[in-house]
């Protein structure tokens, strides 16, 4: 029988935790939901606005997280702030959150995301390639797509590497996020000084005014249709809207708190990770929108094949291959961002377990002190959203649960300075409590105008979490008759 570790090994340093926030933030959706943002907002100065709105609330929750951190230095992450400040059933029901969509949708959104990039340059590698059903009937009946076969195969190798130590798991990430940091960099640098043609004094004549593409009966928007002025409440709504794909593209940030129990000197380098990581990123998407604005001309921005907008900019700056270019930069950061989520994710079941919320031998690390059955599970989970095809729907829905939560969690910082006035706190969060009371508030505005405008956006994620206040009840049954 192999011989198991007791507890974690910290072997990860600041550069790594910085390189696990910024890789697991920049997925796919930099290069895609800004045509989105842009039929919802209409202009160039609200684009750019969607983008550093929400940038500054992930910097402002990032900071506050900075203090829950040095109290709570240990594996968990999130799942023990909240359990720490509100109590274990706050803290179940979002590790149960996490586990049924949050993480492992995410992985199978990412993985899947790899393979529809992988088609530019193997079609039959892609998610349109047809192979086959599985199911008994045409009701349960699965339709199979070789790309969803490739997200599968993706998932599992990074959870084998990462099963083998956190080493392994940490080389990847450096490689992969630094390729990709650099490549994001250069293309938003060739798109200022390549771009034959400049859509810059065009694109800013927008401005601040608001334009909306119109709607057809069914509510979606017209391919290349009049855009409309919109205002008040409405302008309201667009925005937060358009905001589910800025969120989705800056979301799991909070990852590096997961692995508190793997990193050296986590009071100091946890918070400065978080800081320098969301930082990075931030300045990146907001740059690469400018980028955007500068070589496509507004209505090809709103409306890129496949909402491609990077594809579409980047054949405006290397014509004769700027479609490849793009693929493999995608396929280089969805791979290293997958690897990032599927580092951290476990350690937050491991954590679980180890409270008796979770299946007993998820608690275990192997012999390279990982949690190996945690990483095989979450993997299962991952693979399973990948063969629904129900993932891009689901993550949609969980943005609103994911404000809430990330809310909630602030909020904890509020109660624990009540709660626990003399705890040891390393470090405290910054501008507080102006900065964090300001986040709540913009999240609480987030969330009130989707359940107003998008209510499809909002029901489904909290069933899905309520679905985990039995599930939190069964657990501790089960746990008593033991």
């Amino acid at each position: 029988m192999a011989e198991q570790q007791t507890s974690f090994k910290p072997t990860l340093g600041l550069f790594d935790g910085t390189m696990i926030v910024a890789g697991s933030m920049i997925g796919s959706g930099i290069f895609i939901v800004s045509a989105d943002i842009t039929r919802h907002v209409g202009s160039a100065g609200w684009l750019v606005a969607v983008w550093l709105i929400t940038g500054f609330m992930t910097l402002t929750a990032a900071l506050s997280y900075g203090e829950l951190s040095g109290m709570f230095p240990k594996a968990g992450g999130q799942y023990v702030y909240l359990k720490e400040a509100y109590n274990p059933l706050m803290g179940f029901l979002y590790g149960w959150s996490f586990f049924a969509v949050i993480q492992t949708a995410t992985i199978a959104a990412v993985g899947v995301a790899f393979s529809k990039f992988l088609a530019y340059l193997v079609p039959e590698l892609g998610n349109n390639y047809f192979l086959f059903n599985v199911g008994i009937t045409k009701v349960f009946s699965i339709k199979v797509y070789s790309g969803q076969l490739v997200a599968i195969v993706i998932i599992c190798l990074l959870t084998y590497i990462n099963s083998k130590g956190v080493k392994e798991g940490k080389f990847i990430q450096t490689l992969f996020t630094s390729a990709k940091l650099f490549a994001l960099f250069g293309l938003i640098a060739f798109g200022f000084l390549l771009a034959k043609e400049s859509f810059w004094a065009e694109n800013w004549k927008t401005g601040f005014t608001a334009m909306q593409v119109e709607k057809d009966a069914a509510g979606s928007f017209i391919t290349n249709g009049n855009w409309i002025g919109i205002g008040g409440s409405a302008l309201m709504g667009a925005i937060a809207a358009a905001m589910v794909g800025s969120i989705f593209s800056s979301d799991a940030w909070n990852n590096v708190t997961f692995i508190a129990g793997e990193m050296k000197n986590p009071k100091r380098n946890i918070g400065l990770s978080l800081f320098l990581g969301t930082l990075i990123v931030t300045i990146i998407y907001v740059s690469a929108n400018l980028m955007y604005l500068n070589v496509l001309p507004l209505n090809e921005l709103a409306f890129p094949t496949d909402d491609r907008v990077a594809v579409a900019a980047a054949n405006k700056i290397f014509p004769s291959f700027g479609t490849i270019l793009i693929a493999v930069l995608i396929m280089v950061s969805t791979f290293g961002c997958n690897n990032g989520l599927i580092l951290a994710g476990a350690r937050v079941y491991h954590t679980m377990a180890k409270d008796g919320l979770f299946f007993k031998s998820v608690g275990t690390l192997n012999k390279n002190a990982v949690p190996q059955v945690a990483l095989w599970i979450q993997c299962m989970a991952a693979c399973i959203w990948s063969l629904s095809g129900k993932y891009g729907d689901l993550l949609d829905m969980i943005s609103f649960v994911v404000v809430l939560f990330y809310m909630l969690t602030i909020i904890g910082i509020f109660i624990l300075r009540k709660k626990r006035p003399d705890a040891e706190r390393p470090y405290k969060a910054f501008g507080y409590p102006l900065l964090p009371a300001l986040y709540i508030l913009m999240g609480a505005a987030f969330c009130v105008l989707l359940i107003f405008y998008k209510p499809e956006f909002t029901w489904p994620g909290l069933v899905i979490v309520l679905l985990g206040v039995p599930l939190y009840y069964l657990a501790i049954s089960t746990q008593k008759k033991q």
